[in-house]
């Protein structure tokens, strides 16, 4: 059976990277075999950053480098990453799970059902508390959304409970969770793969 894949949105600065560091440690304890692909337009330093981190043998993680509109590699024409998930499982399987990390992208982001097999949108609070209400397709049609650097809320300006409010209005049909993933785990993303993703599978 191959590795479920699991991909990451959200604008430049949500927490992406963050995410996929919270998650590995917590992922390993529980013996899962997982792998990360990461897009840049023309870096590999989300990969770098990951392989330099001691999270994760670093022959398990890849970046591509999208040299386009970063939605286009994962939605349009995800051949670039199609093919380096299977690579990493013909080479380094076999795998449980694959985390696929899209470049800093707009709010329009969606992951193409050729790609991924569930997906999850970061967005912080940091934006505005207006970001819901934009309705962006990537927000708004996620599996599970992540709502992150919720510390920061009283700094800027942002209502937490607007915010709570906009999105039971626009993401009636999924999961939302907050998190502060610069000081806390990220245990209820984790859950979520628990329960919705491989008892799914399972």
């Amino acid at each position: 059976m191959s590795a479920i894949r699991i991909g990451i949105g959200g604008p430049v600065g949500s927490g992406k990277t963050r995410l996929v560091e919270r998650l590995l440690p917590a992922l390993r304890e529980e013996g899962v075999r997982v792998a990360v692909i990461t897009n840049d337009l023309v870096t590999t330093e989300d990969a770098e950053r990951l392989q330099a981190g001691g999270l994760i043998d670093s022959q398990l993680v890849v970046g591509v480098e999208t040299g386009a509109c970063p939605h286009t590699a994962i939605r349009e024409d995800p051949s670039m990453n199609i093919d380096a998930a299977e690579r990493l499982e013909r080479d380094h399987g076999p795998l449980d799970l694959i985390l696929i990390e899209s470049g800093g992208d707009n709010l329009a982001a969606t992951f193409s059902s050729d790609l991924v097999d569930q997906w999850i949108y970061v967005i912080d609070v940091a934006a505005g508390d207006d970001i819901p209400r934009k309705r962006g397709l990537g927000m708004v049609q996620a599996d599970l959304l992540v709502v992150n650097k919720v510390d920061l809320a009283p700094y800027v300006g942002a209502d937490l409970e607007r915010i709570r409010t906009d999105l039971d209005l626009v993401r009636s049909h999924g999961p939302t969770v907050f998190t502060d993933l610069r000081n806390d785990d990220a245990q209820p993303v984790l859950e979520y793969l628990r329960h919705d993703v491989f008892f799914a599978r399972a």
